[in-house]
């Protein structure tokens, strides 16, 4: 990073003195800078001063990783998303809980495990928490609508583990931070560790809270991190394809399915929504941070990746990483940083080059065509079949096709409008495309009406 740093730097500052937070430590991550990592206050551990290997609790930013581990068995053909939870564990209640629902924390399952666990400090084993599943409240009927449920994410860890054949915290270390190269990221607490606090509402004095072993519930929120580490996990949220090119950890295809909406948090505000495991955040102009907060006693994080927009050179991930539990300024700088990143230091604009022309039995089809008595424009870029409205903005995405493999005059909508969907192709007897056919809708060179008279001829 260059030119931006004293602006991020006073950014963290601010927040950290708002805040009044005893140790804040950030991190950027970006497809075309070098990492940028920052931290301002006092560790409050004497053996380990505040610096870029500071670990801190990263809470429930820990439930992007069940949920990557949930997904990876969903690719092995381990599991099935919508298959429910009694299909793998043998539990007491609540077995009809689908996988997916318990995702998008649209099962109804109540909050935390049975018993006054944040009274008591003690959370129960793995599988003293699945044997009380019965003491356990459904609070809302299953897919009525959002309700958080750490409950839910630790039942989802241990489902994986059995399923697997070992503990869940092995599973998150050899499947997930091994294979992306998270080192400061542990399930136990490290001796690089921050000390985490409750500051005074009214004074300047601090409390250490005592640090808690989240036992069977640990998949919901156990993890220690860097903010080094954190901002290249939401690096990878954002773009896997670029942040693990090869699939090690999940096909770039299962992180967008992971990304798409399931459910908003809010039913008027519509300002975030869940996926599988991720929050969202849209910024506007198609632009979408996703990731997910974290809170612990002590302890707050935001760790967040943009998705989209102007300026965005991909693979841009930011942790913020706090060691007070009560500072709402930790999860607003993370987006305010991200939106700095652009703002500031926008990515270089790569110039147009030419390229091959699009194959020759396609050839025939681009340029403008008419449906249902709109304009659409088919065009050949980036080796692929495109096509959008003649009137969408540019910063909205084309409908992108495939070949279907054997049909020649058949293709796929793969992304975009109508994804899904079939595009067939009519030809003449010269092997011009003369008509199409997209999601059963005629598409034709003139505008036609439904009954195929021309617009431009009026009334009959």
């Amino acid at each position: 990073m260059s030119v931006p740093t004293p602006r991020y730097e006073r950014a963290a500052r601010r927040a950290q003195a708002d805040g009044r937070i005893p140790a804040l430590a950030v991190a950027l991550h970006r497809a075309d800078r070098e990492p940028w990592v920052f931290a301002v206050g006092d560790s409050g551990n004497p053996a380990h001063p505040l610096g870029p290997d500071t670990r801190f609790r990263i809470g429930s930013v820990t439930k992007t990783f069940t949920a990557v581990l949930v997904m990876q068995a969903r690719d092995e053909g381990l599991l099935d998303l919508d298959q429910p939870v009694s299909a793998h564990l043998d539990v007491p209640a609540h077995g009809d809980a689908t996988i997916r629902r318990l995702l998008s924390h649209t099962a109804g399952f109540q909050r935390e495990p049975y018993g006054d666990v944040w009274d008591t400090l003690i959370t129960p084993d793995a599988g003293r928490m699945l044997a009380e599943l019965d003491r356990a409240e459904r609070v809302l009927p299953n897919a009525r609508r959002y309700h958080y449920s750490n409950l839910g994410l630790a039942v989802l860890g241990q489902l994986v583990a059995k399923l697997r054949g070992g503990t869940w915290e092995e599973l998150v270390a050899e499947l997930v931070l091994g294979p992306l190269g998270l080192y400061r990221t542990t399930v136990a607490r490290p001796d690089e560790a921050a000390v985490g606090y409750l500051v005074d509402a009214y004074s300047d004095a601090v409390r250490p809270e005592p640090p808690v072993d989240l036992a069977g519930v640990g998949p919901a929120a156990q993890l220690w991190s860097s903010a080094g580490d954190m901002a290249k996990w939401a690096a990878f949220l954002a773009s896997p394809e670029i942040i693990d090119p090869g699939g090690r950890i999940l096909a770039a295809a299962t992180v967008d399915e992971m990304r798409w909406p399931l459910t908003t948090t809010d039913e008027s505000l519509w300002a975030a929504g869940f996926g599988l495991g991720l929050i969202l955040v849209p910024e506007g102009k198609r632009v979408t941070h996703v990731g997910h907060d974290g809170a612990m006693p002590g302890f707050l994080a935001g760790v967040y990746g943009r998705r989209g927009g102007d300026g965005n050179p991909g693979a841009l991930g930011c942790a913020v990483l706090g060691s007070s539990g009560t500072a709402g300024e930790t999860n607003e700088l993370v987006h305010d940083l991200l939106r700095m990143a652009v703002e500031s230091d926008p990515a270089e604009i790569a110039p147009w080059r030419p390229a091959p022309p699009a194959p020759a039995a396609y050839r025939s089809l681009l340029g403008r065509w008419w449906s249902e008595g709109m304009e659409f424009v088919f065009a050949w870029h980036d080796g692929r079949l495109q096509a959008r409205a003649a009137e969408a903005p540019a910063s909205r995405p084309p409908a992108v096709f495939e070949p279907l493999r054997g049909e020649a005059d058949v293709l796929r909508t793969v992304s975009g409008r109508e994804a899904g969907e079939l595009l067939r192709l009519t030809r003449d007897d010269a092997g011009a495309v003369v008509r199409m056919h997209w999601a059963t809708y005629r598409f034709t060179r003139l505008q036609e009406g439904f009954d195929g008279g021309l617009a431009s001829d009026g009334p009959d």
